[in-house]
C-alpha cells in the first residue's frame, strides 16, 4: 500500500510528517511565551497604578478623637478654660454662651448634633467638635483639610458638619433671626429713621457678589459680568443703622444688575399681599403712607425708593445728599462686617451645589443677626421735651391681611401701582430736601476752604 493516497481528482494529498508536528508546537511555544510577557508586563503597570494614592483603598486613620474633645472643653467650655472670652471671641466669632445655645438647640433639632457610639462601640465626635469644626469653616474660610490637626475631624466628615450645621441654623433659628420686620420692629425703625432726618425710613439695601469658584464651565458666561471677570453669585439684602439684616435673597447669576436682582426678589412680597404693617407719617406737611427704602442710582425712581442727589445746585440739595449718601452707608457697613466676621464669604466659594451655598450665606447672616442682638447695648431713644418741637407724627398699624387670609387680586395690583409710583417717588424727595434743610440746616464748612 503506497504511503499516500488518491484524492477524488486523483492527485496525492501528502501525509502529516513529525517535522511537521514539531514546528507547529515551536510556534505554540512562542505564542504562549509572548502572551506570558505581555500579561506580566500588564500586572506591573496595574501593580504601578495600585501604588497611586488616588486609586488605593480608603486607609483608617485612628484619630484619637476623645482626646481632641478633651483638650478642646478644657481650652474653651471648662469653668476655668485656657483661652479667656476675648479670645473665644475672635476665634468663634461670637460669646461662649451664645455658641453653647446654638449647639444645645442644634442636637435638639437633629441626632447628627449628638454624640452617638459606632460600630466598635467607640464614642463619636462630640456636638461641640462638630459645630467647632463648622464655625471655623465659616469664621476663617479655612479648608476642611485644616481642622484635622486639632479637632481630629476627617475632611469629608468636616465638610458633612459643615453642610448639616448650616441647614440646621436656618431650620431652627432662621424664623426668629431672619424674619420681616413685626410692628414693633417698625416702630422701633421708623423712629430710629425720624431722628436720623428720614421720616418713614426702614434701612438701606444694596447687592453684594460673592466669587463661585466651583461654578461649572457651562455656566460661567450666565454667572459672570464685565465688572467682575469671575462667576459671582449676588446677595441682595436690607439693613438698619445697628447693621441688623432684615432681608435676604441670594442665588441670582452674576451676570445680572441690583435691577434685574429687584425683579425676582422678594423683598416687597409682605406689602403686596398686604401682610407687612401699615405706616403713616408727615414730611414736610405732607403725609404718606409706605415706608421706604435709601438706595443708590441705579435703583428706579419707585415711592419705595429715596435716592441721593448726583448733581446738587444749592446748598439744600448738598445737605439732602450728604445726609442720604451717609445713612445709605448703613447697608455697606453691614456687608462689610458680614464679611470679616465670616470669611468664607470674602473667599471664592469652594462648594459645587447652589442649594448650599444659600444655606451657608443664610446661616452667617442668621449668625451676624445672633450676634448683634447679644451684643447690642439697651437701645434708648431720649424723648425730646421741647414744646416748640412738634412730636412724631408716625404711627404704626397692624397688617391688613394676615397670612392665612386669601388676598383679592385687585388689592395686589392696587399696591403694586403705588410701589411704583414715580410721582409720589419725586414729591417725597423732595419734601426730604425741605425737611432735612430744617432739621440740619447748611453742611459746615470744610476746613481750609
Amino acid at each position: 500500500m503506497s504511503e499516500e493516497s488518491d484524492s477524488p481528482q486523483g492527485s496525492p494529498i501528502p501525509l502529516y510528517s513529525l517535522d511537521d508536528f514539531l514546528a507547529e508546537e515551536e510556534i505554540i511555544d512562542d505564542v504562549l511565551h509572548q502572551a506570558k510577557l505581555l500579561i506580566q508586563s500588564s500586572v506591573k503597570e496595574l501593580e504601578k497604578e495600585a501604588a497611586d494614592h488616588r486609586l488605593n483603598p480608603r486607609q483608617h486613620i485612628n484619630r484619637p478623637r476623645e482626646e481632641a474633645h478633651t483638650r478642646l472643653v478644657n481650652d474653651y467650655f471648662s469653668d476655668n478654660p485656657l483661652y479667656p472670652p476675648n479670645i473665644f471671641r475672635r476665634r468663634f466669632r461670637m460669646s461662649r454662651p451664645l455658641f453653647v445655645r446654638i449647639v444645645d438647640a442644634l442636637g435638639q433639632w437633629s441626632p447628627y448634633f449628638t454624640q452617638r457610639v459606632d460600630a466598635l462601640n467607640r464614642q463619636g465626635l462630640s456636638p461641640l467638635q462638630k459645630c467647632t469644626a463648622a464655625i471655623r469653616q465659616l469664621a476663617t474660610g479655612s479648608s476642611v483639610d485644616a481642622l484635622d490637626e486639632y479637632l481630629k475631624i476627617g475632611e469629608t466628615t468636616a465638610m458633612e458638619c459643615l453642610k448639616n450645621f448650616a441647614k440646621g441654623v436656618r431650620e431652627v433659628f432662621g424664623a426668629r433671626y431672619l424674619r420681616r420686620p413685626t410692628v414693633e420692629d417698625t416702630e422701633r425703625l421708623l423712629k430710629l429713621g425720624e431722628r436720623r432726618g428720614f421720616p418713614g425710613m426702614f434701612g438701606s439695601i444694596d447687592c453684594m457678589h460673592w466669587q463661585w469658584e466651583r461654578c461649572p464651565n457651562a455656566w460661567k458666561g450666565q454667572f459672570t459680568r464685565g465688572d467682575q471677570k469671575h462667576p459671582t453669585l449676588i446677595l441682595e439684602a436690607v439693613a438698619s443703622h445697628d447693621l441688623w439684616l432684615w432681608h435676604a435673597f441670594f442665588g441670582v447669576a452674576g451676570s445680572n444688575n441690583d435691577i434685574n436682582v429687584l425683579n425676582q426678589s422678594t423683598v416687597f412680597i409682605n406689602e403686596l399681599k398686604g401682610q407687612a404693617p401699615r405706616v403713616q407719617y408727615m414730611v414736610n406737611g405732607n403725609q404718606y403712607n409706605i415706608g421706604y427704602f435709601l438706595g443708590d442710582g441705579i435703583y428706579p425712581e419707585w415711592a419705595v425708593f429715596v435716592k441721593s442727589i448726583r448733581l446738587p445746585t444749592d446748598e439744600k440739595e448738598r445737605r439732602y445728599a450728604a445726609e442720604q449718601e451717609g445713612a445709605r452707608k448703613d447697608i455697606e457697613r453691614a456687608f462689610g462686617v458680614l464679611q470679616r466676621r465670616f470669611c468664607i464669604l470674602k473667599l471664592p466659594a469652594r462648594l459645587f451645589d447652589r442649594a448650599v451655598l444659600r444655606d451657608v450665606v443664610l446661616a452667617c447672616i442668621i449668625l451676624h443677626n445672633m450676634i448683634v442682638e447679644d451684643e447690642k447695648e439697651a437701645e434708648i431713644i431720649e424723648e425730646n421735651l421741647d414744646l416748640n418741637v412738634p412730636p412724631s407724627s408716625t404711627t404704626v398699624q397692624e397688617p391688613e391681611f394676615s397670612p392665612d387670609q386669601e388676598v383679592p387680586l385687585e388689592r395686589v395690583l392696587e399696591k403694586d401701582t403705588s410701589i411704583r409710583d414715580r410721582s409720589a417717588h419725586r414729591r417725597l424727595k423732595k419734601d426730604l430736601v425741605e425737611h432735612i434743610w430744617n432739621k440740619f440746616g447748611p453742611l459746615p464748612p470744610r476746613p481750609g476752604i
